[in-house]
């Protein structure tokens, strides 16, 4: 959930009301629900070969929520597997979480989560939303059920900048945290990368700036405040050797799934946008997974409104760029 899309989401949850489904509003269960039943936001899917099971994550008001699966048809739950302690940023009061993922990396779990405050920066623009203290962190434990714990009292990110959307990309065996840096901060929005210490603890060295939002041809102002929105960095190693990564922003019809490609296969890049996005069809912050099978996959949600689903494709790399081969229906 973004500060662009938020007050849209807030003012459409009060009128659609407290019973239409939504991700806040489905209490803890072990139901098992198919696929179109299931409602949940900025969702990530960690296919588990350890267990056989595919854990679906997305965020609850101040908590994170798993569905599992065995097929990507029927999914069990949600459970909600962490809840963000009062004191966990110390003074600063965390009021939602944004956009968890679940990563597997050295045999331990990963949540990278953005937390998200009222606690005013320093600094404040006229006529523009409050920027506030807001980043991405990392939380670990030993199964994927939790218990999730944090690495310290404030974001892993340096706490000046607003971040979010963080996700975690191996290179040459040295991980890195690729994130978002907010628009609310600079206006247009970034996506940049760090790296991190070995157990993901902390990071390492200053942050390099990959792009901007506004360099995707495709991605579209918005009106109210004239910013170019980066949301949900996603990486994947194509076959020939390119580096993709797919990242939303507002498009032609709204909320959009565009890629970006560094053809050196290297984070460092230099990056180039694709001209088309990949989706169009007011949905978006994808991430890309690997079934069981090996079949490559997007899961992204749609519409991007307080009754957002995800939803499942099934991919094609082509070597050169990513395309949609179909929806995965669970029929």
């Amino acid at each position: 959930m973004k500060a662009c899309s938020l007050l849209l989401l807030f003012v459409g949850s009060l009128v659609i009301g407290a019973e239409t489904p939504s991700p806040w509003n489905i209490p803890d269960s072990n139901e098992v629900r198919h696929l179109s039943e299931v409602y949940l936001r900025d969702v990530c899917i960690l296919p588990d070969t350890a267990t056989g099971t595919y854990y679906m994550v997305g965020a609850g008001r101040n908590s994170v929520r798993v569905y599992t699966s065995k097929d990507l048809k029927t999914w069990q739950g949600p459970q909600t597997i962490f809840r963000t302690p009062e004191d966990i940023w110390g003074d600063i009061q965390v009021v939602s979480i944004w956009a968890p993922e679940m990563h597997k990396y050295k045999e331990k779990y990963y949540l990278f989560l953005t937390f998200d405050t009222r606690n005013k920066l320093p600094e404040q623009w006229r006529d523009w939303l409050p920027r506030v203290t807001r980043g991405s962190q990392v939380l670990v434990a030993d199964k994927p059920q939790g218990p999730f714990k944090p690495f310290a009292n404030h974001s892993t990110l340096p706490t000046d900048m607003m971040t979010l959307d963080g996700t975690l990309w191996v290179e040459d065996g040295v991980p890195y945290m690729v994130f978002c840096h907010e628009w609310v901060q600079i206006k247009d929005g970034t996506v940049e990368y760090v790296q991190l210490k070995d157990d993901l603890s902390e990071t390492v060295g200053e942050p390099r700036r990959l792009f901007h939002g506004s360099d995707g041809k495709w991605s579209r102002k918005s009106p109210e405040y004239g910013c170019h929105v980066t949301d949900g960095p996603y990486l994947y190693m194509s076959k020939s050797g390119k580096l993709f990564m797919i990242w939303t922003s507002g498009g032609y019809t709204g909320y959009t799934v565009g890629i970006a490609i560094s053809d050196s296969g290297k984070l460092a890049g230099p990056w180039k946008q694709q001209d088309e996005p990949v989706y169009q069809k007011q949905g978006g912050h994808g991430m890309l997974f690997k079934t069981f099978e090996g079949k490559l996959m997007m899961v992204l949600h749609s519409p991007n409104d307080p009754q957002a689903q995800p939803h499942i494709f099934e991919m094609e790399d082509t070597g050169q760029t990513l395309r949609i081969v179909s929806e995965f229906t669970g029929k």
